[in-house]
């Protein structure tokens, strides 16, 4: 993969432009500057989010399952995740979630959901409507009955995590949702008969009547301008739809960077939020390219290499790079932490053994290097001030044994007070 320096420059550029700030600050103690005092600045958040999903491991130990050597590899997977992710995309597949009607998981999630949290992380669910992996027993039901079904499911989750959880995939894959025919399921047999954009309308009213403060999305693989279309079709009947979400499983190679810049283009003309929900690279050979649906490459064993770990570490940092230049982006999601997730792919960050590929070394030294604020020593001035340039995200302030937090928000000069 050849990248030209002046396209990294750019980049780069372009992610200082759009997600640091030069901000002042003002340190008082009541009412009055604190001139000529030594503080120490620390960050200790990004805004933007950082984000992979669960794994069964931490599910499990939230819930006090493991124990041994099992809860020792566990907790090193965690350990990692949290060293680097700030978001956590929770499974809510309906198949799964609840197996038999009536009884959810969801005091099993919840506790996961609530030990991810008080690790200092966002969470997020994934997905409430979507025609694949959904329950069995809504084929008994006649459509009617399936669609009471979904919105009450969808009331009693949204409900049940609301606090907790305020960010959700509410449809996920609409675009192919209603002409699927691998197999008979519930939610193509509604959609089918409702529409793509009632259908979308209906799950995101149903959502939002039980917590007005969610954040909802509406996630797709399809970047085609079929996504585009039905984007335009739901904004236009008056669907508020607050973030785009955007699948990039590259299994059968890097987008690069124009590409995606292109896709970015095309989606940031709604002028909403975009998340990159679904991204992974490989570290082992590609998926043949004749492949459509990438759910039909199955194999068995499926390595990682370390010229593929080379390339996956320099296609990460390129994807990364490319996505935090656009202002619309706000979250990006890898697709598992560790190898042999989904489709046995080696599309983690870790090796199965959990060990550090380098794509995770070197993402690392980004997010809490090149893009984070280390401990900095700052003297106020006489009027009690200092300024400085940091990545949005939250601050916390020392000053002998007092500790202050404070946010950078937004771009451009801001001024914080701070009593101390």
């Amino acid at each position: 993969m050849e990248t030209s320096a002046a396209t990294t420059n750019s980049l780069d550029l372009a992610i200082r432009q759009h997600r640091t700030a030069k901000n002042t600050v003002t340190l008082c103690h009541n009412g009055s500057p604190l001139a000529n005092r030594d503080v120490l600045v620390e960050q200790k958040k990004h805004q933007f989010l950082f984000g992979n999903i669960w794994n069964e491991g931490s599910i499990a130990l939230a819930n006090g399952e493991l124990t041994g050597a099992e809860k020792e590899l566990a907790l090193l997977e965690v350990e990692r995740f949290i060293q680097l992710f700030n978001l956590v995309t929770l499974p809510f597949y309906w198949a799964q979630f609840e197996p038999q009607q009536g009884r959810p998981q969801t005091e099993r999630i919840l506790n996961a959901a609530r030990w991810y949290r008080d690790q200092g992380c966002a969470v997020k669910g994934h997905p409430l409507c979507w025609h694949t992996l959904t329950a069995d027993w809504l084929l008994t039901m006649s459509n009617e009955e399936i669609l009471e079904a979904q919105v009450a499911r969808i009331q009693r989750d949204v409900s049940d995590f609301a606090g907790v959880i305020d960010l959700w995939d509410v449809v996920n894959e609409a675009v192919i949702m209603s002409i699927f025919d691998r197999y008979d399921n519930g939610i193509t047999r509604l959609c089918k008969e409702l529409g793509r954009i009632e259908l979308i309308r209906t799950m995101f009213d149903a959502a939002r009547a039980v917590n007005p403060g969610v954040v909802l999305l509406l996630n797709d693989f399809d970047v085609s301008p079929a996504y585009d279309i039905l984007i335009e079709g739901c904004l236009a009947a008056g669907i508020q739809i607050d973030v785009i979400g955007i699948q990039s499983h590259m299994h059968q190679g890097y987008w690069g960077v124009e590409r995606t810049q292109s896709i970015l283009e095309r989606f940031a003309r709604f002028n909403l939020p975009i998340h990159f929900t679904e991204s992974t690279l490989v570290s082992g050979h590609l998926m043949p390219p004749e492949i459509v649906d990438l759910n039909d490459y199955q194999v068995r064993d499926w390595p990682s290499t370390p010229e593929g770990e080379e390339r996956q570490a320099q296609e990460v940092i390129l994807h990364y790079k490319t996505l935090l230049a656009h202002p619309a982006v706000q979250a990006i999601t890898w697709w598992g932490l560790t190898d042999g997730g989904w489709l046995n792919a080696p599309a983690g960050l870790l090796r199965q053994d959990h060990s550090r590929k380098p794509a995770y070394d070197q993402l690392l030294g980004l997010v809490k290097g090149d893009w984070w604020l280390a401990p900095t020593k700052m003297t106020t001035d006489a009027g009690g001030q200092f300024s400085f340039t940091g990545f949005l995200g939250e601050y916390e302030l020392s000053l002998d044994h007092q500790k202050a937090t404070f946010f950078l928000e937004d771009k451009g000069e801001t001024v914080v007070s701070i009593n101390v």
